[in-house]
């Protein structure tokens, strides 16, 4: 007879102080669901291919992914053949590239990050109320480069406090700054108290626009990273918002943080003396890529992860109303 009553196997030192803990929320934000779910939706209703100016979203994994489906990924809307659908990416765009799709007479799909739309039209207004605007962000970054188009002649580029001494305006009692969305909560508070020092009477945008996403996965990753060994934050070299979480992560007190675009690319000598372990996401981030690294983790002693939620998120947005247009239309023929 077995006398087997469940006792938990025994396990070493090294393992029974691991932990990992998973930060919630992660992944997917509401604006970039809505923009994959845009793609998704127009090659269903047009059929392929469907041309996408830029990457949708900033992750190499879903790009691939919608282009295995049949959307083509272009630079410029030169490399789009007229009269075909194109899709702007979450990031925005300037007027102009409106106008040029126009011009070439392209069926366009706005998948802006309604977020993003939110910035544009702060940099409409305050150019119409004759501010200097100062956009806090990436050179080069395509969000910026959309901004910077409502009103180039009124914006300029800081990237950093070290910025803020070249600065140049018409009048300094008439100037606004806005920011890129995906920055880092702590440097663009920074940024803005060294602007505020050169310009007192500096207006603020009508609302914080840093997005509830990106603010949301900062806090959580500050939050289990105090304690870490080792933080993996998953999402591609080219999304802003992923980078910042590597330097949040340090600046809260991790021993060391990477970024990896997949469980590929961990380097197994990171867990040489790693027992604690946190992982994240950036907020164009497929799920399975993170469960992917949690398998890695698991296949190397590491114990189930432990969420840690430290905000709820349920916002949804709408998908594009010319989008929404077409698919109703095509559901009445069927």
């Amino acid at each position: 007879m077995s006398t087997d009553l469940g006792t938990p196997p025994v396990l070493s030192p090294d393992e029974a102080e691991r932990a990992v803990l998973l930060a919630a929320p992660r992944g997917y934000c509401a604006g970039v669901d809505r923009a994959v779910i845009t793609v998704e939706k127009a090659l269903e209703t047009y059929g392929a291919p469907v041309y996408v100016r830029k990457q949708i979203v900033h992750n190499k994994h879903v790009v691939q992914t919608l282009s295995d489906r049949g959307a083509i990924f272009v630079e410029e809307l030169t490399e789009v053949p007229a009269g075909q659908t194109v899709v702007f990416s979450a990031h925005g765009v300037s007027p102009q590239v409106h106008a040029d799709a126009a011009e070439r007479g392209l069926k366009t799909i706005d998948a802006t990050c309604p977020l993003v739309t939110k910035v544009h039209h702060e940099a409409k207004r305050f150019a119409k109320e004759d501010y200097d605007i100062l956009l806090i962000g990436h050179e080069g970054h395509e969000e910026v480069e959309g901004t910077a188009g409502e009103a180039p002649e009124r914006i300029q580029l800081v990237q950093g406090p070290d910025d803020v001494e070249n600065i140049v305006v018409r009048d300094p009692d008439k100037v606004a700054w806005l920011s890129q969305t995906t920055l880092s909560v702590d440097e663009t508070l920074e940024t803005v108290e060294a602007i505020r020092q050169r310009f007192p009477n500096l207006l603020d945008p009508p609302s914080d626009d840093i997005c509830y996403a990106t603010q949301n996965r900062q806090l959580a990753v500050k939050e289990i990273s105090a304690d870490a060994d080792l933080v993996i934050v998953v999402g591609s070299g080219n999304s802003s918002n992923s980078v910042r979480l590597v330097e949040v992560a340090l600046e809260a007190g991790a021993k060391a943080s990477y970024r990896v675009d997949d469980a590929s690319e961990i380097d197994e000598d990171w867990f040489d003396g790693v027992d604690r372990v946190a992982v994240t996401s950036g907020a164009s981030v497929p799920e399975d890529l993170v469960e992917g690294v949690l398998a890695l983790l698991a296949e190397h002693g590491y114990p189930d992860a432990r969420a840690v939620q430290s905000a709820e998120e349920s916002l949804i947005f709408a998908l594009p109303p010319e989008l929404r247009r077409d698919m109703r239309a095509v559901a009445t023929r069927q």
